[in-house]
């Protein structure tokens, strides 16, 4: 990214180093190439394929079924489960991948590929470590103690305090994350919010879930969430488009009536992802199969760790079914 040779305020630098023309996820290797996100494990194709099940008996088991998945990234969600459909799908169901990056080499022909979200959706509209990537604006209380802005070079990552809120924001945070004195920072959520409900008002009939990591009010994480990825390592966020900028969902802003929140390695497991090691005797009288099972308790062990990937929350918001037919935790 060019350096601008002014700071700007770090929703606008977040936009250009992501999605850019030179951006992270426009360019280059794509997120597979520095890290590794539940949407790339087996687990959690598995899980989303029982879903998917349980999601088309609520419905009726409709003519045609959609999977539709926001921020796609190289499509290996996507890939897994066009790989594995269900007989009872079969015929019914259509993947489609959304996400601004070109469409992957190796991505299978009936995975359709969009930049755009489409007008309507019935079925599942999935969302996972996308709304994370929504760029924010950074807030910290100055000396004193009235929220600003944050500030930040595109070239450097080094930040200057800004204006004073005003306006939505001021709003947001005063509601969702108020600052508690000098030096406390917070993320500023409502774009996410309004991206969240862009999406969902597409859901004519089926579940939207989103899949990430968060917080609530009353446990905001001090000084904020704010961070890089490069290469497999947590780097300071410097927004020239060579990083991936990622800053934890407040997920009580997105909550609606008749949403569920529920922690991954819960939803996981009520989906038959436990990460149960199988019986030890198993390698004497089926030492193939044993080593199959102990694979996959590694992978869904990986997926329901909750210092990990475990850590997730999965956000459902249904439209016209009822959230007790899919058999997730209330």
């Amino acid at each position: 990214m060019a350096d601008t040779g002014a700071p700007v305020r770090w929703r606008t630098a977040m936009e250009t180093a992501l999605y850019g023309d030179q951006g992270f996820f426009t360019t280059g290797a794509g997120p597979a190439g520095h890290f590794r996100t539940s949407a790339q494990t087996v687990p959690m194709a598995r899980a989303i394929g029982a879903l998917l099940v349980r999601l088309d008996a609520a419905l009726g088991r409709p003519a045609r079924l959609d999977v539709v998945d926001v921020g796609a990234g190289g499509g290996e969600l996507l890939t897994a489960l066009a790989a594995g459909t269900p007989t009872e799908l079969a015929g019914r169901v259509r993947y489609t991948g959304v996400d601004l990056a070109p469409r992957p080499r190796l991505l299978p022909s009936p995975v359709d590929w969009r930049h755009e979200l489409p007008a309507q959706v019935t079925g599942l509209l999935l969302a996972t470590e996308w709304l994370d990537n929504v760029p924010v604006d950074v807030a910290e209380a100055g000396p004193d103690g009235v929220p600003r802005l944050v500030l930040v070079d595109p070239a450097t990552g080094a930040e200057t305090l800004g204006p004073p809120l005003t306006g939505r924001d001021a709003g947001w945070l005063d509601r969702h994350w108020p600052l508690a004195g000098p030096g406390a920072r917070a993320e500023i959520g409502h774009p996410r919010d309004d991206a969240w409900a862009d999406a969902t008002a597409r859901l004519v009939r089926g579940v939207a879930v989103a899949v990430d990591y968060g917080h609530h009010a009353g446990a905001r994480p001090y000084p904020g969430t704010l961070t890089g990825y490069r290469d497999g390592r947590q780097v300071p966020p410097v927004p020239d488009g060579s990083t991936d900028l990622t800053a934890h969902v407040a997920w009580d802003s997105l909550l609606a009536p008749g949403d569920l929140l529920v922690r991954q390695r819960e939803a996981l497991r009520a989906l038959g992802v436990t990460g149960a090691r199988p019986p030890l005797a198993d390698a004497a009288t089926d030492p193939a199969g044993y080593l199959r099972a102990l694979a996959a308790a590694t992978h869904a062990a990986e997926v329901t760790d909750p210092t990990g990937l475990g850590g997730h929350h999965w956000l459902l918001r249904p439209a016209g079914i009822d959230l007790a037919d899919l058999g997730l935790p209330a």
